[in-house]
Formats: C-alpha cells, structure tokens, sequence
C-alpha cells in the first residue's frame, strides 16, 4: 500500500504546455520547512531551473517543496530563462503566501524554446487553489514525458521514538548515463533530519543507485533529484543508529526507482546487470561496466537475444582499464562463456538462450586482479528507441 509522509500535498493541472489532455504541471509542497538537498546535472549546459536550485540550496538548505513542469526544459535560453525560471516561482510563491525561494524548479522537456509566459501566469493560480486535490501517483504521471509508466517506490524506518515514512518518484527513459543524476527525480520523507547530513545522504545513496544506471551514453542540462524531509513524524534521525537505518531506507527508494528507468528505457525490452570485480581499482571496474554498458554492439545484441560475448569482452577492452585479458572471465548469470583469454566448450548458444529470452540478464565479469569491483544497470538498444529520438520534436 502506497505511504504517504506526513505532511506533504500534492497539486497536478494541465497548463498546456505542450501536452493535450493531460496533467504538465506539478507542485509537491511541505507545509512546514524542510530540509532540501539535492544533486544535479554535470553537463556544462546547465538549465535555468539547475542554476536556480543550487542558488536557493546554496542561500539556505530550508525550503517548502517543488515545482515542476513538463514539456519546456528552460535550457539553453540564456540569462532570459533564469528571469524566466524565478518569474514562475514567484507567480505560485505569491498565492501560497511564501518566498520565491522556498520553492525548487524542476523542467524537461525540448532544449531552447523559452517558457511561454502567458500560460504560467494562468497556470499559477489554478495551481495553488487545487493544492491538496492530487496525490502522488498523479504527481509522477505529470512529470512524465516519453515514459511509459510512473515511478514510485516508497519505504518505511522505525525507531524507539517511532517511524518515517518515506516515497520517491521520478521520471526517466532517455538521455541517461551515470554521472548524476540521469532524470528527475523527487523524494519526500517526514524524518527529522540534519541538512547537511541529508544532503551528503543523498549524495552517497544517488552513487549507488542513479549514477549506476546507462540507456544510451547521454546525460540532460536538466538532471536533478531533489530530497525533502519535513521532521513531521516523531523520527529524529540524530544518531548513527537513526541516521543508518534512514539512509537504507532512502538508497532501497533510489535503487527501486533506478531500476524501473531502465526497465522503461525508451524502446527497452531488457535490464542487463552488469557486475565487475577483481579490477585494479573501482575506477577500473566503472571503466569497463561502463563500456559495455553503454556500447551500442552489446546492446543491440542484447534486443536480439544473441548472446554475443566477444563484444563484452572487446568493450571490456577497449575501457581504458588495466587488467591482463588471460586473466578475465566472463559468465552470464551461472553459466561461464569464457576463461583465461578463450570460450569455454560446448554449445553455448543452447545453454545461454533460455536466460537471453528474460527480461532481466545478469552479466558477471571477474578479472582476478585486485579488489576493484562496480555495478551497471543497462538497457537495450531497440528500433522503437531510434522512432521515438528521431520523431522527438515532431
């Protein structure tokens, strides 16, 4: 059953945007203050609404929620769509009796177009007057774009004193890589929580959950995940035994959440489990789960269910790692394909088509060279990606 924290409301309309008929707006608000943190985008073409959220964060870790829209990315648009950005925050800022300021922007969508103005300003108060009337299976299906499903994942932790409620949704298909964050994604908790410690939380759980995921070797201007918890329940994460448990809880909703963005990969139809172990270095192990990962031969291999190990391994190769190649050994989930720089005998075509035709594949990499290991999720690559990329703006 869907958990809720205390004290979070939820507000979806359609402001046409550029969607019809469907929710493109979204507000999550606290009703009390709430410790934010978040973690952005490293593309150099950083969006409005990514510059103005590190202002706000930097300025004071306290604010009350989120603002997002759908269908206008507000990147790109130079020093109009940070005047842009603000303008939106103070038009719903206004009708809640709050600051600019206690509000986090959010936007995807179409890179370069600036907002259209007159709708926001229209917008804004239908917004605020509808805030409580949604819920957030509503909120993650507004922030959606190629996205087939929404996303959420929710948990709980206890203590002594008593329990938090904790629920994250995102939005996420395409544009994705490791290197922070690869989507949007919102978490709120009801936890009493340092900010600082919240904000290096999530950092460390975004690490290993959304910076180990790949569908097609792009990161957006736009990508942010944003935390909020809100101290609403009688959770006081002041601990280490309190602050552990929250943490777990937190990384169990990102990795849930970073799992189903590649299960809904635009055009996906496989989740392939990259593991490494026994690199020189954990860089190296990243290096070469990254390369498959993302190599274009696996995964279009992958969408034909052709288990095709000698293009994992030259991916491995060309990584930029050092390992000795006699030293690899390369198995698809139980079943060892290849060992001491050869294939192992015997059919394997037969023996690994039954794990090719899964959703979910399991490739495992050791290079029996140190203790060096990483995690990938990947995604195939299939002809419904290319439609969808090649028809975006259409």
């Amino acid at each position: 059953m869907l958990s809720i924290p205390k004290g979070f409301k939820f507000s979806c309309i359609n402001a046409g945007f550029k969607y019809i008929n469907r929710n493109d707006l979204t507000l999550i608000l606290s009703e009390t203050p709430a410790a934010g943190a978040g973690v952005f985008t490293k593309n150099k073409f950083q969006a409005a609404p990514v510059t103005v959220c590190k202002e706000t964060l930097s300025n004071s870790p306290y604010v009350r929620g989120a603002l997002i829209n759908a269908g206008q990315a507000n990147a790109c648009t130079g020093a109009e769509g940070i005047t842009d950005c603000k303008k939106t925050l103070e038009l719903v800022a206004k009708g809640l009796n709050l600051k600019s300021s206690d509000l986090l922007p959010a936007s995807t969508g179409v890179i370069g177009p600036r907002f259209d103005m007159d709708k926001w300003e229209l917008a804004a108060p239908r917004l605020v007057e509808t805030l409580g009337e949604s819920n957030p299976v509503q909120a993650a299906k507004a922030i959606m774009t190629t996205d087939k499903f929404p996303k959420l994942a929710w948990g709980s932790v206890e203590s002594e004193n008593g329990s938090a409620q904790i629920l994250g949704m995102c939005k996420g298909a395409g544009m994705i890589c490791p290197d922070m964050a690869t989507m949007l994604g919102f978490i709120i908790c009801d936890a009493e929580v340092d900010p600082v410690w919240w904000q290096e939380a999530l950092k460390r759980c975004i690490d290993k959950s959304f910076n180990c995921i790949t569908v097609d070797g792009d990161t957006s201007t736009n990508d942010s995940v944003m935390a909020f918890a809100n101290g609403a329940s009688n959770y006081k994460a002041d601990s280490p035994e309190t602050q552990d448990a929250l943490e777990a809880a937190l990384l169990d909703v990102c990795q849930s959440l970073s799992y189903m963005i590649v299960q809904d990969a635009e055009g996906g139809t496989k989740v392939m489990s990259i593991k490494v172990s026994g690199a020189r270095s954990d860089d190296d192990a990243k290096l070469i789960a990254r390369a498959i990962g993302n190599s274009p031969l696996v995964k279009t291999a992958l969408f034909g269910e052709d288990p095709n190990w000698g293009r994992i391994v030259a991916a491995a190769g060309r990584s930029g790692a050092e390992f000795n190649p006699n030293m690899l050994t390369l198995r698809f989930g139980k079943i060892t394909v290849f060992k001491e720089g050869k294939p192992v005998e015997g059919d394997l075509d037969a023996l690994l088509d039954p794990i090719m035709r899964k959703q979910d594949i399991e490739i495992i990499i050791d290079l029996g060279d140190g203790d060096g290991t990483a995690r990938l999720m990947a995604s195939d690559l299939t002809n419904e990606y290319i439609s969808i990329n090649a028809d975006y703006r259409s």
